[in-house]
């Protein structure tokens, strides 16, 4: 991997981390593009730039980082859960997963999700406006949720926001609840990775490259959520469905 390609996926992460599109999907269809094999340093390469891009949410949202919204992030520990045990209980049978063809699949799929919900969300009341307002019972059904991320091509924030969307929350505080929840779930995935080809990621030759693809997937990741949050507030999440199939099968005719 050279200098060039660890700052182009640093730009595909940042871009796409928080979008409904998934950024795993797209990291894996820039690895083929630029000639890199999914090696496991490769593979922990991207998760630590994905945690860059969580980094973003903290400078984004300062004020949640207090004892204030302790009961918050109370709730986030519970959306967590389902992902944490079953995510490390069947780590390598996921990994095993990460075929372009699995993904393509799931692009359509999820795309189809978005097309269907944003059908019929204006048809129920919004219940849960704010995101400090979200019970623990949604909290526990967005968590479920978030447990088909666990697929390629699906979208951890693809799937936690249409989870928080069918148990009643505003699009924008679907968004913001799938931003938060973004930090306990890739904070976890980056640990396991480090513990577990640290010394690969941190060799001399490695060192500028991760530092680049880190950086440069901080930035533009702190803008896109700026971007992400000015469009919900305004437009549906269709157009986000349309462009997974799009792209779903745009894959599935090059690969």
């Amino acid at each position: 991997m050279t200098i060039l390609d660890s700052i182009v996926l640093g730009i595909v992460e940042g871009i796409t981390e928080f979008l409904p599109i998934s950024s795993t999907g797209h990291l894996i269809v820039a690895s083929e593009f630029l000639g890199l094999e999914q090696t496991n340093v490769n593979k922990a390469f991207e998760v630590v730039i994905q945690f860059a891009a969580i980094l973003a949410v903290i400078l984004t949202y300062p004020s949640k980082f207090t004892f204030k919204h302790i009961e918050l992030w109370i709730k986030i520990a519970i959306a967590f859960l389902p992902i944490a045990a079953i995510g490390f209980l069947l780590s390598k049978q996921i990994k095993a997963m990460f075929d372009i063809q699995i993904v393509a699949i799931m692009f359509i799929v999820g795309g189809i999700a978005f097309i269907i919900i944003e059908k019929f969300y204006n048809t129920k009341p919004v219940q849960t406006l704010e995101v400090d307002d979200v019970t623990y019972k949604q909290a526990a059904w967005i968590g479920f949720a978030q447990l088909f991320a666990l697929i390629p091509g699906t979208s951890r924030a693809g799937a936690s926001i249409i989870g928080a969307m069918l148990v009643g929350l505003s699009r924008k505080a679907s968004t913001e609840f799938s931003f938060l929840l973004a930090l306990p779930v890739l904070s976890a995935t980056t640990a396991y990775d480090l513990l577990k080809h640290h010394d690969e990621l941190f060799a001399a030759g490695n060192i500028l490259n991760l530092s680049a693809g880190f950086i440069v997937s901080f930035i533009v990741a702190f803008l896109s959520i700026k971007v992400l949050i000015k469009f919900v507030q305004k437009f549906t999440f269709i157009a986000f469905g349309i462009y997974r199939i799009i792209f779903g099968i745009f894959l599935l005719i090059i690969f």
